[in-house]
Order: structure tokens, then C-alpha cells, then sequence
């Protein structure tokens, strides 16, 4: 059964950094598309990270571009996104979510995943 955990949220001042985890059990990360989805307070789930099943496609939001990374563990089979120059905009819930052969071109649509966490809360705020 493929199934996904995020842990890591928290509270983080304008500026600071954190780093969130996907734990995946059921399934090899390496094998695997993974999308990190963001979901702002009364808005709908939107992808600011995925990477593509196909080692080296990845999909970036143009709001996280240089500021978010996204990394493969295989060894703990773990999806990271780590996150810097933190916004209050970037508060949300953080979502990661599971795919098998799935690659982006331009976009990463939450309707191409079936297999999603429970979410982590990010709140940057000062």
C-alpha cells in the first residue's frame, strides 16, 4: 500500500528556514513521482515542488523558485523540501503526495496524485 507521511511544520519567523519531511512506506521514492502542495488559508492546494518520476524533471512555482529545494533519500526513503527566506505568504498546510510515472511539463496538478498525506502546518509569522 502506498502511503505518505509529512512531518516537520511548525512556527518560523519571516526570514528563518525548516525543513519538512515525506516518509513513504510501500513504495521506493526513487521509483516514484512525489509533489509537495501547499495549502494557504482559504485556498485551494497548489504545487510549488514536484519531482517528476524521470530523475531530473522536476516542476518549481515561480513563487519558490530559489528559496525551496526538494531532495530524494533513498537510503531513509524520504522526500525533503527544504525551505529558506520564509514568507508569511508561505504559511499553509504542507502537503506531500505520491505518484508512480509521472513527469511535469510546466505544471503539477493535484488531480495527478492518488496518494496523499495528512498534512503539516507551516506558520511563518513574527
Amino acid at each position: 500500500q502506498v502511503q505518505v507521511a509529512e512531518s516537520g511544520g511548525g512556527l518560523v519567523q519571516p526570514g528563518g528556514s525548516l525543513r519538512l519531511s515525506c516518509a513513504a512506506s510501500g513504495f521506493a521514492v526513487d521509483n516514484y513521482a512525489i509533489g509537495w502542495f501547499r495549502q494557504a488559508p482559504g485556498k485551494e492546494p497548489e504545487g510549488v515542488l514536484c519531482l517528476g518520476s524521470d530523475l531530473g524533471n522536476k516542476y518549481e512555482a515561480d513563487s519558490v523558485k530559489g528559496r525551496f529545494t526538494a531532495s530524494r533519500d533513498t537510503a531513509r526513503n524520504t522526500v525533503y523540501l527544504q525551505m529558506h527566506s520564509l514568507t508569511p505568504e508561505d504559511t499553509g498546510v504542507y502537503y506531500c503526495a505520491a505518484e508512480w510515472r509521472l513527469i511535469f511539463n510546466g505544471v503539477c496538478l493535484r488531480e495527478s496524485f492518488a496518494s496523499w498525506g495528512q498534512g503539516t502546518q507551516v506558520t511563518v509569522s513574527s
